[in-house]
């Protein structure tokens, strides 16, 4: 397993981590994800430490609380052996502050899932979502408090935008506190978005990326294929998938296959095996987030590690995935001169 430091942090992960939303199947959108309980999930954990994969990622909304709970009796007698990340912001109940970043909610909910876990500290915690209702200076400061108190080691943010985590680590450098080490973000060949402007930002600041679904939520896990139906079991067709339908189009898509075809054919790997290696060539990128229904899955993924695709295969996937960015981002191009986009080779 190779091992990357997290953004400008001094800790160091590997480059794979186990996704646990899998674990718990609390409610019809996460029985789609997978209804893993705690005797499998021990098993999946054994696979993944054998594998060297000792960071697992979970959050307080994931079959709601359910999932955190199935991992801390998982790894009962292993905690110094792993990295656990959790989340909060989104709605864990039905009151008026049972979601968002005030310091109320996030220090109830750290404990609340400190609980969960079983455990005396969580090693990063993440904002699930930026709460624009919440003064930032408000959130930080209690994330710099969660960090000082011991309950959190590093500090982390989810689904921002440029602008969201550029002012976060400006007020954080201003009062001293805690700043993100990472960013947990969605990034696939499906959708290259990411690159406009959290990549930049990224390597500027040195806030390493940590990527959800870099499979498109299983569009790119080799069920799919051109003119045959979608799979019926999948993800996607029983509601599961956390990215609209819209954000893809089906001409992009079948392109993208085809040619992750040709080149797992070329490399002797899988399908999901080539877009996992290609993400992991991407600056930035320190860890990916893998999710597993069973053990045959976890097992290929980890095929994913320990080789790379040739600079004439990169290309050549860039090339078929590429999109039109959206405004300002077309208009930078056009003056290559003022704006150096990263550099991806």
């Amino acid at each position: 397993m190779e091992y990357r430091q997290l953004g400008g942090s001094g800790l160091r992960v590997p480059v794979l981590s186990f996704g646990t939303a899998t674990f718990g199947g609390g409610n019809e959108f996460f029985k789609a994800w997978g209804s893993t309980q705690v005797e499998e999930a021990r098993r999946l954990i054994d696979i993944c430490l054998e594998a060297g994969v000792n960071f697992f990622d979970t959050a307080n909304v994931y079959s709601a609380g359910a999932s955190e709970e199935i991992l801390g009796k998982a790894l009962k007698g292993l905690r110094d052996q792993v990295l656990i990340s959790t989340k909060a912001t989104f709605p864990l109940g039905e009151g008026v502050n049972d979601y968002g970043s005030s310091r109320f909610h996030l220090i109830r909910s750290a404990e609340a899932s400190l609980k969960r876990l079983g455990t005396d500290y969580i090693d990063v915690y993440h904002l699930h979502g930026f709460d624009a209702n919440t003064p930032v200076e408000e959130t930080l400061n209690a994330l710099n408090t969660l960090v000082q108190s011991g309950k959190v080691r590093y500090i982390a943010c989810s689904n921002f935008s440029g602008w969201h985590l550029m002012k976060s680590l400006s007020i954080s450098e201003r009062y001293g506190w805690s700043k993100y080490i990472a960013h947990q973000a969605y990034y696939s060949l499906v959708n290259r978005d990411f690159e406009w402007e959290l990549m930049p930002l990224g390597i500027d600041q040195n806030v390493g990326t940590i990527v959800w679904s870099p499979l498109a939520a299983g569009r790119l896990s080799g069920k799919y294929r051109r003119n045959q139906p979608a799979p019926a079991d999948a993800r996607v067709a029983q509601g599961g998938s956390p990215i609209p339908a819209s954000a893809i189009t089906d001409d992009v898509f079948y392109n993208i296959i085809d040619e992750l075809e040709a080149i797992a054919k070329e490399v002797e790997k899988t399908v999901a095996q080539v877009a996992i290696n290609w993400l992991l060539q991407r600056p930035t990128v320190s860890n990916i987030i893998i999710g597993a229904r069973n053990e045959d899955q976890l097992k290929q993924n980890f095929g994913a590690v320990g080789w790379n695709l040739s600079l004439d295969q990169v290309k050549r996937l860039d090339k078929v995935s590429e999109v039109p960015p959206v405004y300002p981002y077309w208009h930078q191009r056009d003056f290559p001169m003022l704006n150096a986009a990263p550099k991806l080779y």
